[in-house]
């Protein structure tokens, strides 16, 4: 019997698939009242210094749909201090345009200032320890837990621990959700040779709060360069089915960042997304 199928009704802060919303379509978005989609993500950096015509722009779709946050440049695993006065801001656009859940990189971004490139974080023990210190700080500022994402990364920065081993640590320390991605979970299990399906069984349902899906590139059998830039193949499609049986029928989000095809062909992804969710509920009644 599938963990579908024995656990109960989870609440989660969105439901059903969603778009990460990019500027590419955007106004397209828009345009369309009765747009299917039923929820929408956007990196707060993106957005948060934006008032005027854009910003009354984002606030009719902030209005109109369920909207999620995932960060940039919060450099949970930087040395320098948290950067509490951008943290505060966080939470002012956070309450101004009801966003149900925040999400970060499980990395470090900062250097003398937001890189806006994740680095992975030393799988050691003392680094458990400082980073989950950092995100209980974050959730005290803005008064909610965040969710953090497991990254794709192609060196291993330390044999300490295991980066499953890690994140969980980082969960049970910093008491935080999870952002599960699918397609970096697929990605790292090639380039770093364990099991994806395993990892995947490893992670705790009770602290998941919705998923990524997203395309990469094969750059070689045993590489594989997570893009977001590419549809999604079919064995991260195939982990996804395994996921939900594993931990349920989660919230997914479809990511698309570079070479973003038109808004109808997305559509096409986000509709199988649909099909997966539709088929592991049928599996499990």
């Amino acid at each position: 019997m599938s963990k579908l199928a024995k656990n109960p009704v989870r609440s989660y802060p969105v439901h059903g698939v969603g778009l990460g919303l990019r500027r590419d379509f955007f106004d397209e978005v828009l345009r369309q009242p009765d747009f299917d989609i039923d929820f929408m993500e956007i990196a707060p950096e993106n957005w948060l210094n934006f008032g005027g015509r854009q910003g009354r722009q984002l606030r009719t779709l902030t209005e109109r749909y369920p909207f999620v946050c995932h960060g940039l440049s919060l450099d949970l695993g930087g040395i320098k201090p948290l950067d509490i006065d951008y943290i505060k801001k966080l939470k002012v656009f956070f309450q101004r345009h009801d966003i149900r859940a925040f999400t970060e990189h499980l990395s470090y971004c900062g250097d003398s200032g937001h890189l806006y490139d994740l680095m992975p974080i030393p799988f050691t023990e003392d680094a458990v320890h400082y980073v989950a210190e950092r995100i209980r700080t974050v959730q005290d500022v803005l008064e909610r837990k965040i969710g953090i994402e497991n990254v794709s990364f192609y060196a291993m920065p330390s044999s300490e621990m295991t980066e499953l081993e890690f994140i969980n640590a980082v969960l049970d320390e910093a008491d935080c959700d999870l952002l599960f991605d699918v397609n970096n979970t697929y990605v790292n299990s090639i380039n770093h040779k364990y099991d994806a399906e395993n990892y995947m069984q490893s992670m705790p349902s009770e602290r998941i709060v919705y998923l990524h899906m997203a395309g990469h590139f094969d750059e070689a059998d045993d590489l594989k360069v997570d893009t977001h830039g590419q549809p999604v193949k079919q064995e991260v499609w195939q982990l996804l089915e395994k996921t939900y049986a594993t931990h349920g029928v989660v919230p997914t989000l479809l990511e698309r960042d570079f070479n973003i095809p038109p808004l109808d062909e997305l559509m096409l992804e986000v509709e199988q997304i649909r099909r997966y969710q539709k088929a592991a509920k049928q599996q499990a009644a």
